[in-house]
């Protein structure tokens, strides 16, 4: 196998990228920009640490993330796992970076910022959902943001329903916890109860 391990031989491969490419990068976010984040109902927020990798996914009504100003963005942590894998990053690494996706529309937006993690009471208060405040408030400043083309989303056929694959014999959440566990946790019951568990655990 020939592995690449210089950036001079990625670049001789690849070559130079478009003037299109390079323009479309900008430091804050400007009003067309803003029109893109507040569509989207879901980001993927991939954070760094001490421990390694994490990329995980959010979403609820569209604008997922609100735009507090130009160079700042707010992200309510709702409820999950409670693992707080990328709270823990976050605490040792600022270094972030959002990927936000519009259903139904091939550009998506990327942003390279720098976190901290608020529990301020008011900040938490202006996120509650159904008289539920999240836990606490991821609040990223703005380095770079750049949409990214739609070639991904077109091989893809995201938004095409009638090329989705066949999930019935795809295993599910309860059989995979069952297995691993080794019957300890997860099974028949923990799909069955899946549905109302979440509805009632939503915010």
């Amino acid at each position: 196998m020939t592995i690449v391990r210089s950036i001079e031989k990625l670049e001789a491969i690849y070559g130079r990228p478009a003037k299109t490419s390079i323009v479309k990068e900008v430091a804050s976010i400007t009003p067309a920009y803003a029109k893109l984040i507040e569509a989207s109902p879901f980001v993927a927020l991939a954070t760094v640490g001490p421990e390694g990798l994490d990329c995980s996914p959010r979403g609820e009504a569209p604008g997922v993330v609100r735009i507090h100003d130009s160079k700042t963005l707010m992200l309510p942590d709702r409820r999950g796992n409670n693992r707080v894998d990328s709270l823990r990053n976050i605490i040792c690494d600022p270094r972030v970076a959002l990927l936000f996706l519009i259903p139904g529309s091939g550009t998506t937006m990327r942003v390279n910022g720098r976190a901290e993690i608020s529990v301020d009471p008011d900040v938490l208060a202006s996120f509650a959902v159904d008289g539920q405040e999240p836990r606490s408030v991821i609040i990223i400043r703005v380095e770079t943001v750049y949409f990214q083309c739609a070639r991904a989303i077109v091989r893809s056929y995201l938004w095409k329903p009638e090329k989705y694959p066949d999930i019935s014999g795809l295993p599910t959440i309860g059989q995979i916890l069952a297995d691993l566990s080794h019957g300890e946790v997860g099974g028949d019951s923990y799909d069955r109860e899946w549905s109302d568990r979440a509805a009632r655990t939503l915010w």
